[in-house]
């Protein structure tokens, strides 16, 4: 049996500011824009690498919040911890463009044994670590 996760759910305020955040600062793929009924689309948007014939890619579904207990969500979907982990072939490179493009980072970049790692919040909050090969 053959299993993969395919997407994951990202609660977003608006769909627009959403998709052009993870694009233009992320440089994320748009895969999908569908409507989907009344102020309702299916968004999904993934890493840039080759996103749907990549098994190991999963997308994220930019996910509207409508609900009071959704938008209270929005930018701590896990509770303060860094709940998504993008992992990077060349560190520096993703670091200085994430940089020149405004995406704020927690922390300077730093070295484990693991990887070179460095926290940011994304346009919501939500806590990210952005994962390159250890050097």
């Amino acid at each position: 049996m053959a299993q993969r996760l395919s997407a994951v759910a990202l609660l977003v305020k608006d769909y627009d500011e959403a998709i052009a955040y993870y694009t233009r600062s992320l440089g994320f793929v748009l895969i999908e824009d569908t409507p989907r009924g009344p102020g309702k689309r299916w968004v999904v948007v993934a890493p840039p690498n080759d996103p749907l014939r990549d098994a190991a890619n999963t997308g994220f579904i930019l996910a509207k919040a409508v609900t009071p207990e959704q938008i209270a969500r929005i930018g701590d979907q896990t509770g303060g911890r860094v709940g998504f982990f993008l992992q990077s072939d060349d560190f520096w490179r993703d670091y200085h463009a994430y940089r020149a493009a405004g995406v704020t980072f927690a922390e300077e970049p730093r070295r484990e044994s693991y990887a070179t790692v460095a926290v940011f919040t994304d346009l919501y909050g939500n806590r990210w670590d952005l994962l390159g090969p250890p050097t």
